[in-house]
């Protein structure tokens, strides 16, 4: 049977548990481990970044990877489908295409996601309902550098969100929540008052280094999210 990452995040926390490997210690390779558990080396890398967003163990490019000297305790926040995330709600999910193009990056997201000049990204301007009430706005922004095939893609039944987990993971994730009030458009979308407070999440996705999506997330008014640690 194939060792599965589970497998391995388990055998290592062991280790670290029981004293075999030391706070501070470095931790072996991933080649090395891969040998080691006769997996393939993407296994390893999965098991070993859960173990580091856990806070067990501490991750660096250049110098490797050592057993935390106390672990961290980390907030946690999900990168939910929001079609999932209202139905666990229990309540019915719609999704609308508000607006859809392909441009030149706007010199202040090529800033936000790094890019070079002239790229182009998709463009998308989504809404997601919860009983038929507008739950979240969604301005989202794909590197089409990264995901070409985003180019062509038909985002009028399926939301960016669902479409990018199952095309494309992510290496490293940037979440900023801020307050925000609704101007005109936002009042509009999501059927509240021009000036209303609401809750905004900015979230950028990489791949290895390279941007694949930002999006800005604007909820209705009272939305609450929870993290966990």
């Amino acid at each position: 049977m194939a060792v599965t990452y589970r497998d391995i995040k388990a055998d290592i926390l062991g280790k670290i548990t029981r004293g075999e490997w030391k706070p501070g210690s470095l931790i072996p390779g991933e080649l090395e481990l891969a040998e080691t558990y006769g997996s393939a080396r993407a296994t390893v890398n999965r098991a070993m970044r859960e173990l580091a967003e856990d806070g067990i163990i501490e991750r660096k490019r250049k110098s490797g990877s050592r057993v935390r000297l106390s672990p961290l305790r980390q907030a946690r926040f999900d990168i939910p489908i929001v079609r999932r995330e209202i139905e666990e709600r229990g309540a019915a999910y719609r999704y609308a295409l508000v607006e859809s193009e392909v441009v030149r990056a706007p010199d202040w997201v090529r800033a936000r996601m790094g890019l070079s000049p002239g790229e182009t990204v998709r463009h998308l301007v989504c809404l997601h309902f919860a009983d038929g009430t507008p739950y979240q706005h969604e301005d989202r922004w794909i590197n089409l550098a990264v995901l070409p095939q985003a180019r062509d893609a038909d985002f009028r039944s399926e939301g960016p969100n669902e479409w990018l987990v199952a095309h494309i993971p992510f290496s490293e994730a940037e979440i900023s929540i801020s307050a925000t009030v609704a101007d005109a458009t936002l009042a509009a979308h999501l059927a509240c008052a021009a000036g209303d407070p609401l809750l905004q999440i900015e979230r950028s996705t990489r791949w290895h280094g390279r941007a694949v999506t930002y999006v800005r997330l604007v909820h209705h008014r009272g939305h609450r999210m929870t993290a966990r640690y």
